[in-house]
């Protein structure tokens, strides 16, 4: 099937370009695991298709179906060091309506063994959509199957992926996408919100919702919903500088100096200060302090943690100083700052509406 449109670029495929299949489970997947693979991209992927496969929790692969794949039928380790054992051995791609690859650690992405590329590749022509799930997107682009299309990638990975990948598109913040007969994410939970899309499409949205409640998850969140994490209110396209704010963002709670930020990266302390002007007019530090007070502001508005553990949190001395730094920035106290967000909260519009008379 062509995702393309007369533009030529890959679009996301309408709903009524999946034809139910003539008996069996409305949805088949197949899922090629990396070594050290993301446990729990996979394990969210795959028991919303477990939960939506059957009534109740009787995991029974009656509505939705899948399979791991291998090559040599050798049990696969995660991350984590748990392994999983595959189902079966590569055969004909066309019998499963999606093809996942699984990625894992950054540092063991040396790429597909040759039978799992031409695995993909076969089932790319067949107009199989295959789907890259944490790094797997890195995996089949390496393969040579990402070429024009884009892949959402981890904020986490962003940089990594603009230094090791030239010639594909990344996209951080949103959860998933789909870009026709090619879908990412991002993984953990992310691949979670793709399964229950893929349900939905095929299945029905009452099974896709009741695999995420069952999970304790709310409700599907849709392709476009930005990546959970840190709200900086600073972007720049300087992969120095965008680099440099992802490791501030990792660590918040024990600021680095700017030195040592330098040493990190392998560039000295100079050429990171000369890019941070150039990119934001503005230094290091005062990008950091940024950093730290938005999410300080965000843990202020929306949890209920005392204003010292808040600090602490947030690489800050104290709650004296954090009071500080949040007049100097946003001309109010956390108390007040709290306060103003508890109010907006209880605003009957807040609740979702007025209450209904009696």
């Amino acid at each position: 099937m062509d995702a393309r449109g007369a533009d030529g670029r890959a679009g996301a495929l309408s709903s009524s370009a999946y034809k139910p299949r003539k008996g069996g489970a409305r949805l088949s997947v197949g899922f090629i695991l990396a070594r050290r693979f993301t446990l729990c991209a996979f394990a969210n992927f795959v028991d919303v298709l477990r939960l939506a496969a059957d009534e109740g929790d009787r995991s029974r692969p009656i509505l939705c179906g899948w399979s791991v794949l291998s090559d040599t039928m050798c049990a696969i380790p995660s991350s984590s060091g748990v392994s999983i054992q595959p189902n079966e051995r590569l055969g004909d791609p066309t019998k499963f309506d999606y093809i996942v690859v699984v990625g894992g650690v950054m540092e063991e992405l040396s790429g597909l063994e040759t039978a799992y590329a031409a695995y993909l590749r076969r089932a790319a022509e067949a107009g199989v959509p295959l789907i890259g799930i944490c790094t797997g997107g890195f995996l089949l682009h390496k393969a040579g199957l990402m070429k024009g299309y884009r892949c959402c990638v981890s904020w986490f990975h962003h940089v990594d992926f603009l230094e090791q990948f030239d010639g594909l598109d990344p996209v951080s913040d949103q959860i998933f996408i789909d870009d026709g007969d090619r879908l990412t994410c991002s993984g953990g939970a992310s691949s979670a919100h793709l399964a229950a899309y893929l349900v939905e499409r095929h299945v029905g949205r009452a099974q896709a919702s009741k695999s995420l409640h069952i999970m304790i998850i709310d409700d599907a969140m849709r392709p476009e919903k930005p990546q959970p994490g840190v709200s900086m209110d600073i972007s720049t396209r300087d992969p120095m500088v965008m680099r440099a704010l992802l490791l501030m963002q990792q660590n918040i709670d024990t600021p680095l100096s700017v030195a040592e930020l330098a040493r990190r990266m392998g560039h000295s302390k100079r050429q990171l200060e000369r890019h941070f002007r150039s990119a934001l007019g503005a230094s290091p530090q005062a990008a950091f302090l940024q950093i730290r007070l938005t999410f300080a502001r965000h843990l202020i508005e929306t949890t209920d943690k005392l204003v010292a553990a808040v600090a602490v949190e947030c690489g800050f001395c104290d709650s004296s100083h954090l009071s500080r730094m949040f007049r100097q920035r946003f001309d109010r106290t956390p108390q007040e700052i709290r306060r103003q967000a508890q109010q907006a909260a209880s605003l009957p519009e807040a609740r979702g509406g007025s209450r209904l008379s009696a």
